[in-house]
């Protein structure tokens, strides 16, 4: 099991299992927050704990999803979807940057271009550490 908490401690992720790539994207937001990302459902591989306030970009009509952070510090702790998928599962995504730097060093990371196409740019062999240390 993976585990990340804010700066303050106040709020809690966990992921069971292999969080996979650590997801790198350059949306307006991401690349503002430096976060990234690993990827499941709500209550299923990932859960939260802790007391969060959700961010929803103001003045967009039917945002797909919610920034959650810590109520406390203010510590990116996950993105939530805010519908369901066909299957009345929601994807989330937990912040990487708030496990252990040991835990996550070795992911590989995936580039995302959520800023222009949507779609996975070409791996280019970086991993977390390569960002972080």
């Amino acid at each position: 099991m993976l585990t990340g908490s804010c700066h303050c401690g106040a709020a809690h992720w966990t992921l069971d299992g292999d969080p996979g790539p650590a997801t790198a994207c350059n949306c307006t937001l991401c690349r503002r927050y430096g976060a990234l990302w690993a990827y499941d459902y709500e209550n299923e591989r990932i859960r939260i704990s802790g007391l969060t306030t959700a961010y929803t970009r103001a003045g967009k009509v039917n945002p797909a999803l919610e920034i959650r952070f810590c109520a406390t510090c203010g510590c990116v702790i996950c993105w939530r979807g805010l519908r369901l998928d066909q299957d009345q599962r929601r994807r989330m995504a937990v912040n990487l940057r708030l496990a252990p730097p040991e835990a996550v060093a070795d992911l590989p990371i995936d580039h995302f271009d959520g800023l222009d196409t949507f779609d996975d740019l070409p791996r280019d062999g970086r991993c977390v550490r390569d960002l972080w240390f």
